[in-house]
């Protein structure tokens, strides 16, 4: 089974949106510090958007997530954060309003080998998945990660207030993306 291409029947993007009930549901600890739900404004109607991504890297002192667009430019997530960089994000159960920002390409680059570099599986099969192959060569994903339109690029997610140290319930719950 391959995702070279974006869903496109009722059917795929319903499994695609399924990951999102599970935060709608209150249950995003299930999901672990590995996913994160990102809320986002549609760049044509104005109205919340939603999509779980895979985080990829994260600095806990800033806490910054990095995010791939796994189909680089027509990811509908990432043409919307271009446009308009306000964002909500939760991972588990802690929620922060933030600002999405496209990687210039070599941090892209550098953060996608990382990626590469931690989990070599999920790397390997993100790429073969993608239709990208399945051999994760520095090469290649300096070429995917400099790519913002048909590669793998990163985003980074800022939450606008840093996390306090020993905060275990993260800022208090945000239910729209602030315009």
């Amino acid at each position: 089974m391959t995702f070279s291409r974006p869903p496109d029947t009722p059917l795929e993007r319903a499994l695609y949106r399924a990951p999102i009930w599970i935060y709608r549901l209150g249950l995003g600890s299930l999901l672990g510090r590995r996913f994160v739900l990102l809320t986002h404004r549609g760049r044509n109607s104005g109205e919340a958007r939603q999509a779980v991504l895979e985080v990829v890297g994260r600095n806990d002192a800033t806490g910054a997530i990095l995010v791939a667009s796994g189909y680089g430019g027509r990811s509908q997530w990432f043409r919307n954060i271009r446009r308009e960089p306000k964002v909500l994000f939760q991972t588990g159960r802690h929620r922060h309003r933030g600002t999405a920002e496209l990687l210039p390409p070599e941090e892209s680059s550098a953060a996608l080998a990382h990626y590469a570099r931690r989990h070599p599986g999920s790397a390997r099969g993100l790429l073969r998945a993608l239709g990208h192959g399945d051999d994760p060569s520095s090469r290649l994903l300096e070429e995917l990660g400099a790519d913002p339109e048909n590669g793998i690029p990163i985003v980074r997610l800022s939450p606008s207030v840093p996390p306090r140290p020993n905060d275990l319930l993260g800022e208090a719950p945000v239910d729209v993306v602030p315009r």
